[in-house]
């Protein structure tokens, strides 16, 4: 089985065999970004007609010794060893890194005709998503944020939806000094003086970072917060970059209201950026 668990799209024919699906299997692999990518390519695939419901995610289970080592060595993780708990601190003065988690998540995306026909219950609207790349470096994001910046737009171009639509944002927000701020600037770009009117939130705070799983469990944080009227918290922010002066959710916070429309953003080594949106169903 050596050959089949080093394959990149394992996981993915995996799945596809379970549930029977031959309406084509698709892998994509760009890094940390890899299962919001897949997620935007199941919108694009929906709204083509090609298909009528489709089965989008990501996972990683990266805990070993090679891949550790290759993250520390490239000053990328946390040191914070005598406090796992309270390494990962997104937007903190004190962050010095991710810290690596492990798991997966999918989400069964599907037209409203289908969804319906079926009797199937309706969490949120996936109202679009895209997906950019910087052409800068092979690890290091553009400090511009000017991919991603791109990236966001082009998403909500699709959810014909303006940058005043945008109450929440489930952010990549790793916990590196240099990825936060480089998200921020992104953030800027694109909103402006009405970003700090957005709730800002960072789950790898409490989940480690999942890699190319981390973007569709984030995208479920971002379903159900509009589903459930709630935004999680951003944990371990004791004290904020001041570089950085966003509306950071850091504890549970009512979020309800008509026509809510949040974005979760991830972006992974090479310069990969992708972004989805939802919508409050």
């Amino acid at each position: 089985m050596t050959v089949p668990m080093l394959m990149p799209n394992g996981p993915a024919a995996a799945v596809g065999m379970d549930i029977a699906a031959r309406g084509g299997v698709r892998t994509a692999v760009s890094a940390c970004a890899s299962s919001t990518e897949a997620i935007a390519n199941a919108y694009n695939r929906l709204q083509t007609g090609e298909v009528d419901i489709v089965v989008a995610g990501g996972c990683e289970a990266a805990i070993h010794a090679l891949p550790v080592s290759a993250f520390a060595a490239m000053h990328a993780l946390s040191k914070r060893n005598e406090e796992p708990a309270r390494a990962s601190r997104p937007y903190d003065s004190n962050r010095d890194g991710f810290v690596m988690g492990e798991g997966g998540a999918s989400l069964v995306l599907e037209t409203e005709e289908h969804a319906l026909a079926r009797g199937a219950k309706i969490y949120a609207e996936l109202a679009g998503g895209a997906v950019t790349s910087d052409a800068y470096h092979i690890t290091a994001p553009d400090p511009e944020g000017s991919g991603a910046a791109r990236a966001v737009l082009a998403t909500l171009k699709q959810a014909g939806a303006t940058i005043e639509d945008v109450k929440h944002i489930n952010a990549h927000a790793t916990s590196t000094p240099v990825g936060d701020i480089a998200e921020y600037n992104a953030l800027k770009r694109v909103f402006g003086d009405l970003l700090p009117g957005i709730a800002v939130t960072a789950t790898k705070s409490s989940t480690g970072h999942l890699l190319g799983g981390a973007g569709a469990i984030e995208a479920i944080f971002t379903v159900l917060a509009l589903h459930e009227g709630v935004i999680p918290p951003t944990i371990n922010l004791d004290d904020q970059d001041p570089e950085i002066p966003l509306d950071v959710v850091v504890s549970p916070r009512e979020f309800k209201g008509d026509n809510l429309l949040a974005i979760s953003n991830s972006f992974g080594f090479g310069g990969h950026n992708a972004v989805v949106a939802f919508r409050k169903y």
